[in-house]
């Protein structure tokens, strides 16, 4: 069904089309400040669920933008595993992006839904969550994922594809032997946010853009932006 839908609003680039030819025309919802949520996390869940009734794929992706150890912003895309008074995602502690979140613990997500002509923008503090999160998530991962988090020495350079299978081998053997744990180098994060913004596509790039930022622990301030 998504992939019906997919192909029906978004055709196939020609090659011989200009990038700066490519058009689409947004019309299908719009977003009025008086009809938002007071409340952000509740004006996000609302969009979420609508998108996973939309069958959106990968409804959970939202692309985390970290500060590099030189300077440089450095994105990637993430999944969204729990949502609470922040969005909780998993990754190796000791990885590329583990080691710029302990240098600068500030970062953004980005979720867009083409299929609804959405994205939710997201800026805020991070944190790790506790151990027992961690746990708990770890272990309601399939077997495979599990292991994967012990294989894999996450951003670092490795010699080539069998070095990493050997020592998934390795791993393997390990746990056939002897309960699963979580390894310490992996876990979760907590993203709390101070500032999330809700764009709507509309006809003539006049989009809507609906900004909550934070004025106090419990009070968020709601502004429309131009687009």
């Amino acid at each position: 069904m998504a992939a019906v839908l997919l192909s029906r609003k978004f055709q196939p680039i020609k090659r011989s089309m200009k990038l700066s030819e490519i058009r689409k025309e947004y019309t299908s919802k719009s977003l009025d400040i008086n009809e938002v949520s007071q409340y952000p996390f509740r004006q996000f869940r609302i969009w979420l669920d609508e998108a996973i009734d939309s069958e959106v794929p990968e409804v959970n992706a939202m692309c985390l933008s970290t500060l590099s150890l030189n300077g440089y912003p450095n994105s990637r895309i993430v999944l969204l595993k729990d949502m609470d008074h922040g969005f909780v995602f998993f990754t190796n502690y000791e990885s590329e992006k583990g080691k710029e979140i302990a240098a600068h613990p500030q970062a953004s997500l980005n979720f867009f839904w083409p299929e609804l002509e959405r994205q939710v923008r997201i800026m805020g503090d991070l944190e790790k969550v506790t151990p027992k999160e961690s746990d708990d998530y770890f272990h309601s991962r399939p077997m495979g994922s599990q292991i994967g988090a012990w294989t894999s020495p996450q951003s670092q350079e490795i010699s080539d594809r069998q070095a990493l299978e050997s020592r998934r081998l390795l791993i393997e053997n390990r746990f056939s032997e002897e309960p699963m744990i979580r390894p310490e180098h992996w876990g979760g994060y907590r993203l709390l946010p101070i500032r999330m913004e809700f764009w709507q596509g509309r006809a003539s790039r006049l989009h809507d853009r609906i900004c909550y930022q934070k004025d106090s622990p419990s009070e968020w301030k709601i502004v429309r932006l131009a687009p």
